[in-house]
């Protein structure tokens, strides 16, 4: 099952400046755990060392929130990661 993932620009010094990504994975955890065996590092930016998402990211499966990661995803399903921007 490959899921399409757009990725902000905060994570591109992860991935090699690539905007998009496919992965495999059943839920948005197993898609970040994939992600993160080519991308290391990518899913410590996104998921803290409790396994809870940062509350500066938001996911989004096909448009709509995702809250938590056993969120379950599809074939063909478009996996959206949101960085919030704060400056002073």
């Amino acid at each position: 099952m490959s899921v399409r993932v757009v990725v902000p620009g905060q994570l591109y010094s992860y991935t090699g400046g690539q905007s998009q990504l496919t992965a495999e994975g059943t839920t948005l955890g197993e898609v970040l755990d994939e992600l993160d065996c080519r991308h290391p590092g990518l899913r410590f930016r996104v998921v803290d060392e409790h396994g809870a998402i940062r509350p500066h990211v938001r996911f989004f499966i096909n448009r709509e929130p995702a809250l938590a990661l056993s969120c379950a995803l599809a074939d063909g399903d478009e996996l959206l990661i949101v960085g919030a921007l704060s400056g002073g």
